[in-house]
């Protein structure tokens, strides 16, 4: 185990070094071609920023993996580096979702083009043998057949990669809980003993530290200040849906059977699932198109409701913590879908009170205008 510790922080150092010297080039470089995401009715700052920050995260991972890997390779004469069919297909949908978030930041894509190659390249990893085949007592079902695990495969990682491009509205907040959660699944993988997976996992969290400071801080006068773009989110997003489905799945051939596998999944990635369940509900509520955009997520209704960007933030990673916390701690004396439920009804308490202050402050609780991205 400590030989592995060792490189799991060399391959998080190493990524980190990659994001702090290619963000500010990618910066430059955005200035110099005018690729800014613009200001509009919708969007939270004013000014012109620059939109690529997200194009260096899959390089800087994958970088990060293989020196980590090779090295470790050379030092124990080991042979960690697999080559399955889950990795094959995995890293060919993840290169198609990330080219089509690059051409999007850069030409601007359709949502129903960005949602038609996230069902592709979803569709990729149930085709490869990695599904959801086992809900593991939620409402009542356990094993699943194939034909009903593999569209929910696709189902669930199609949504999580939306659930982190659309709750990506303010600064840190969609790499905030993007690297939450990876921290969440770091903590899993490493507890069965699955450290390739624990390696590249922390060759994405390295990066994710380096985006984050000039996403947040941004240097003097916002001079420095990037945004991930859609190469970003969607490529944190399918990872997670990956991740989750990885953790889930219950193959005895990879990790032992766990009951909590899907719960600890779903906990780590709760606060943008349902963000984007409630938004879809209004939507549907209001006839609005379920591809529009709009005002109504969780980070727009906190400033409503009075709280600036930074408090927003701060509150919004809190909770993430908390129902990490709290779900933790109520599965070892609850049903899982008890548990959901629960969470459910916290949620809804919480925007109830949200919803006071908006109200108070003399603001309207829903937009219901959609203009596209």
């Amino acid at each position: 185990m400590n030989q592995y510790v060792l490189f799991i922080i060399g391959a998080f150092v190493i990524s980190m070094l990659c994001g702090f010297v290619s963000i500010p080039l990618i910066i430059n470089f955005c200035k110099k071609r005018k690729l800014y995401d613009q200001p509009n009715a919708r969007k939270i700052h004013s000014n012109g920023i620059p939109r690529l920050g997200g194009i260096c995260f899959l390089p800087s991972m994958i970088l990060a993996f293989l020196i980590a890997m090779v090295a470790f390779n050379g030092t124990t004469g080991g042979n960690e580096i697999t080559v399955s069919i889950w990795s094959v297909f995995f890293f060919i949908s993840l290169l198609l979702i990330y080219a089509v978030g690059l051409i999007d930041d850069i030409v601007s894509l359709g949502p129903k083009t960005k949602f038609a190659a996230q069902i592709v390249a979803a569709t990729l990893l149930p085709a490869s043998g990695l599904y959801i085949n086992n809900l593991y007592g939620f409402m009542g079902v356990y094993e699943l057949p194939f034909y009903v695990g593999a569209p929910l495969t696709v189902l669930t990682i199609v949504f999580i990669d939306n659930a982190i491009n659309l709750i990506d509205g303010i600064d840190g907040l969609a790499g905030g809980l993007s690297f939450i959660a990876l921290a969440g699944f770091l903590n899993c993988f490493a507890r069965e003993g699955i450290w390739t997976y624990c390696i590249l996992i922390t060759g994405l969290m390295g990066v994710l530290i380096a985006f984050l400071y000039f996403n947040i801080v941004g240097g003097k006068n916002n001079s420095m200040k990037i945004f991930m773009g859609d190469s970003g989110s969607l490529t944190l997003g399918f990872i997670l849906g990956f991740l989750l489905v990885k953790f889930s799945m219950d193959n005895p051939n990879v990790m032992p059977f766990r009951r909590d596998g899907l719960m600890l999944s779903y906990t780590l990635v709760a606060i943008p699932i349902l963000d984007v369940f409630r938004v879809i509900l209004v939507r549907l509520r209001h006839r609005k198109p379920l591809f529009g955009a709009d005002k109504n997520h969780i980070h727009h209704k906190l400033m409503r409701a009075g709280l600036t960007q930074r408090q927003a933030l701060v509150v919004i990673l809190a909770m993430a913590l908390a129902y990490i916390a709290v779900n933790r701690l109520l599965f070892g004396i609850m049903y899982f879908s008890s548990v959901v439920v629960l969470d459910i009804a916290l949620w809804l308490v919480f925007h109830a009170a949200i919803n006071h202050f908006i109200r108070r402050n003399g603001q309207k609780v829903f937009f219901t205008d959609s203009n596209n991205d």
